[in-house]
């Protein structure tokens, strides 16, 4: 990926190491996914979606979405330099941006993503909240592609909590990590802005219900 300007010595080997953090702890984990076996079988069959989960689940799917050259959202701060780093190493393409309004550029480079065969990847409450509230790019990219929207939650029986906008959350080591995905839901093409907002809320309402229902599991195995 070309970068239009210049960042601090540190930002490489920052995001090797971070990179190497993600793999090593991801290793440790004993990952039980849920709910991805029909749809593994839609995409090794050339099918795509967009996997939509919250900024502060995103943890564990660096690792368990590693390698299949899946496009993601990240923003253009410093902060997101270094994730984007870390993730193209960890076998992602990004497109730099923020779902905020469904014109910017990072959602465009993602329907370009999407042009070029790709699964694309969001978090629709990031890069700075509302926690677990989806911005409308969302319902506009997934319009306008046509990829079915692919919700996904994640939890661990035992996790670090940052003290971030969204309470970021990292699985200890071997913990037993949860990662469960919902019904895709297929948003049609040409909404009016009622029918937008319609389904911004039923995409949200799909994540909270599941990330309620994945914590609620995760709990009980503690």
């Amino acid at each position: 990926m070309s970068r239009g300007r210049r960042h601090a010595w540190w930002v490489e080997p920052a995001s090797a190491a971070a990179a190497a953090l993600v793999w090593t702890l991801g290793r440790t984990w004993r990952l039980d996914v849920s709910g991805m076996a029909e749809y593994d079988r839609h995409l090794a069959a050339g099918g795509r979606c967009i996997f939509a989960l919250w900024h502060s689940r995103l943890f564990p799917t660096l690792y368990s979405h590693r390698g299949r050259g899946v496009a993601a959202l990240v923003s253009r701060s410093q902060d997101g330099e270094i994730i984007a780093r870390v993730i193209e190493r960890l076998g992602f393409v990004t497109a730099r941006g923020s779902t905020t309004r469904g014109g910017e550029a990072g959602v465009l480079e993602l329907m370009h993503w999407a042009e070029q065969g790709r699964s694309l990847t969001v978090t629709p409450d990031g890069p700075r909240g509302p926690a677990e509230h989806v911005k409308p790019g969302l319902v506009f990219l997934a319009s306008h592609t046509g990829l079915p929207v692919l919700p996904v939650a994640s939890a661990a029986a035992h996790e670090w909590v940052m003290q971030s906008w969204d309470r970021f959350r990292i699985p200890r080591p071997w913990s037993r990590v949860l990662v469960d995905y919902g019904p895709a839901l297929a948003v049609p093409r040409d909404l009016d802005a009622a029918a937008a907002e319609s389904w911004r809320q039923r995409i949200e309402q799909s994540l909270i219900a599941l990330t309620a229902e994945v914590t609620q599991r995760a709990a009980r195995q503690a």
